[in-house]
């Protein structure tokens, strides 16, 4: 109201000129004065929108990201969670639908970094930038580490995926930037170790993730406030528990940033299968598992204290 002195004359521009069809939705920046002409150019510009930076910190997941995109007013919750699992939508992005990982969501595949976006902006096309910048990222660091990605597809027949999947662990796990070599190497030891019969990764962080993802699914998540008691970490109706079952959980349970992904393509050649919080981020390692007993009792000690 006020833009144009005529509407009439404006709707009669406009059908003479192709009509409205490829007006970019959203909101415009539009200043009084404009001609009918340059009000048409830049309604059908995406230039003219006002825009939002979006920082997603490395080891977000989905819902975190679903949280921000609509606090920024970029893309609603609901709709980009929708986007972000609807599998035809998965399928023609790339993202990989077997293996032994097989796909829920495009979690995982939402590369933490800083964009910028217009407000508004469909759901879908946050995807596909967040997912398009992720395979940017996995094809240099896939050519980087060439050796690494051949032994865990020769040894476990792990593709992309598993690897992802891995490196989100590894990234909620992780604090001190120079573990994380490290403590891919207990994972990936506890899955190729003929001693580790379990085969289980233990991982709090997974569970954690599963009553996210899908808290109807295990009774422990009703009551779990966010912290990884024994009930939440061991349910096995909980499809994200690495201590109920072996191997990688269902699919990743953050977005891992470089560093992650690159410690389990190149992990720390270690024995160890242990660790355990050691104070101020660190972790202390063990190979065996009375090692890590005497880990963590020294570690309750000096908590009590």
């Amino acid at each position: 109201e006020g833009l144009v002195e005529s509407e009439r004359a404006m709707a009669l521009y406009l059908g003479a000129t192709g009509g409205t069809e490829a007006f970019v939705p959203g909101p415009h920046l539009l200043f009084e004065g404009a001609t009918p002409r340059e009000l048409r150019q830049l309604l059908t510009r995406a230039e003219g929108r006002p825009t939002a930076k979006v920082t997603i910190p490395e080891g977000w997941n989905r819902f975190d990201i679903a949280a921000r995109l609509e606090k920024l007013r970029v893309a609603g919750r609901k709709t980009f969670l929708a986007a972000t699992a609807d599998g035809a939508f998965l399928d023609a992005l790339g993202i990989e639908r077997g293996g032994a990982v097989g796909a829920e969501s495009a979690e995982g595949y939402l590369f933490p970094a800083t964009y910028e976006f217009p407000l508004d902006t469909d759901a879908r096309e946050v995807a596909k930038r967040l997912v398009a910048e992720a395979d940017r990222r996995w094809s240099a660091l896939a050519a980087e580490s060439k050796d690494g990605l051949a032994a865990l597809q020769a040894t476990l027949g792990w593709g992309r995926r598993e690897v992802l999947t891995l490196a989100s662990i590894v990234e909620k796990e992780a604090v001190v930037a120079e573990e994380r070599p490290l403590i891919a190497s207990v994972f990936l030891n506890r899955l190729l170790d003929p001693t580790f019969r379990s085969r289980r990764l233990q991982s709090d962080a997974t569970a954690l993730y599963g009553c996210v993802a899908w808290p109807e699914e295990a009774p422990s998540c009703a009551e779990w406030g966010g912290k990884p008691t024994p009930a939440v970490v061991r349910d096995p109706k909980n499809r994200y528990s690495t201590y109920a079952y072996p191997g990688l959980p269902p699919g990743p349970i953050a977005n891992p940033g470089g560093p992650s992904i690159a410690a389990v393509l190149a992990p720390a050649a270690t024995k160890y299968l242990y660790f355990v919080a050691a104070g101020g981020g660190r972790h202390r390692f063990s190979e065996s598992l009375d090692d890590h007993n005497d880990a963590v009792r020294k570690r309750r000690e000096a908590t009590a204290q």
